[in-house]
């Protein structure tokens, strides 16, 4: 074997080393990554059951049901609407008409479960996703400031 043969050889196995070590760096953030999406975005594009995203809107009007520690309601970008289920506590300033971003994935009945729920923290702030979100949809206006 000639000294440019070797020297291919190592290059070559080199390569395939990053490459794989590539593959697998992007599969780990793909795992990671936890996507947003609004009512009207799964209506469009359905997330699988299981896979783990964001999905923000308001708290529909009339739909918060509490059952003990688990808290059925609905998250709608006022143009669609999904049903979520949560057990544990919800933020103080969780309510009906509130600005919301729930972290969870779907079951196979086509509820979607939260792991983790947030509510906005004042009456000025809107969470940046929910407020693009509701942009979007052309329902919402954002209040006039003083």
């Amino acid at each position: 074997m000639t000294r440019k043969k070797r020297r291919l050889y190592f290059v070559l196995s080199g390569m395939c080393v990053l490459a794989i070590a590539a593959a697998l760096v992007l599969t780990s953030f793909e795992d990671s990554l936890v996507f947003f999406r609004s009512p009207s975005d799964l209506v469009e594009k359905p997330m699988p059951a299981g896979r783990n995203f964001r999905l923000g809107g308001l708290v529909e009007e009339g739909s918060v049901e509490k059952d003990g520690v688990v808290t059925r309601f609905r998250v709608t970008d006022l143009n669609e609407s999904v049903p979520v289920t949560f057990e544990g506590l919800l933020p103080d300033l969780f309510r009906e008409g509130q600005g919301v971003v729930t972290e969870g994935a779907f079951t196979d009945d086509g509820v979607f479960v939260a792991s983790n729920v947030l509510a906005k923290h004042d009456e000025n702030y809107m969470p940046p996703e929910v407020a693009e979100a509701l942009k979007k949809s052309g329902q919402w206006k954002p209040e006039a400031k003083n």
